[in-house]
C-alpha cells in the first residue's frame, strides 16, 4: 500500500479505470482505501508509483457512469489478445 493526496473529487472506480489506462495496476479489493485518519492509500507496486503520482493527481472524478471500454481495452492489450479472444476464452457468445 502506498499513501498518496486524497483527490478533491474522488471517484474509485474512475480513478481504478484511470491507472489501468495509464499502466498501473492495482489491487481492486484493497483499493482506494482511506484509513480512519482520511489517509488516501492504493495498492499497487512500488515501481508504479511515480506513473500513479500522476495519474492520481490529475484525476477529478465525476460521479457518472464510468467508460469501462478504455480500461477493457488497455487490459486486452496488456494481455495480447483481442476482445473476440477474451469472449472465446471466457467461453462467452
Amino acid at each position: 500500500m502506498i499513501k498518496f493526496d486524497k483527490p478533491k473529487n474522488l471517484n474509485g472506480a474512475e480513478l481504478l479505470a484511470e491507472l489501468a489506462v495509464g499502466g498501473v495496476v492495482a489491487n481492486h479489493k484493497t483499493s482506494p482505501f482511506i484509513d480512519g485518519n482520511g489517509n488516501f492509500w492504493l495498492d499497487i507496486d512500488e515501481a508504479d508509483k511515480a506513473k500513479a503520482i500522476t495519474i492520481v493527481a490529475a484525476h477529478n472524478g465525476a460521479m457518472v457512469a464510468p467508460d469501462t471500454a478504455a480500461a477493457r481495452q488497455a487490459i486486452l492489450k496488456r494481455l495480447g489478445i483481442t476482445e473476440e479472444e477474451a469472449r472465446l476464452l471466457l467461453g462467452g457468445n
